[in-house]
């Protein structure tokens, strides 16, 4: 399973890569493989505020219907609106061109405390 060192993973799943106080978020290959097949996706407006945990989308898939939830707290700056065409890029490159959104934080600090885990720590987490 591949999780890469330069993000900060959720529990729910997501993965967090940040630039000064732009947080790009998606879900991990762990959580698009248990998804299986994303067919949809809903996704969070730009301008929203979301809190850290709060829901703020959908993927569907040929299994279920899962939340997205926002890893940290923020406005969301920018949705990733080619997946509304093409769903599966979810599965096909979770770390790359199928991210989700992106979210607009106050500040780097701002993730202290939010209860994100490093790489080696969200694999024990999987792996458990």
């Amino acid at each position: 399973m591949k999780i890469l060192e330069d993000r900060l993973y959720s529990k729910d799943h997501e993965w967090v890569s940040l630039s000064e106080n732009i947080a790009r978020v998606g879900v991990t290959e762990y959580a698009q493989d248990a998804l299986g097949e994303v067919v949809f996706v809903n996704l969070p407006a730009v301008g929203q505020i979301v809190v850290a945990g709060s829901t703020c989308g959908e993927v569907e898939s040929s299994k279920s219907v899962s939340d997205i939830y926002s890893p940290l707290s923020g406005s969301i700056s920018k949705a990733n609106t080619r997946l509304v065409e093409l769903p599966g890029l979810i599965n096909s490159d979770p770390y790359g061109d199928g991210w989700i959104f992106e979210l607009k934080i106050d500040s780097p600090s701002a993730v202290v405390g939010q209860n994100l885990l490093m790489a080696c720590e969200y694999r024990q987490l999987i792996e458990g």
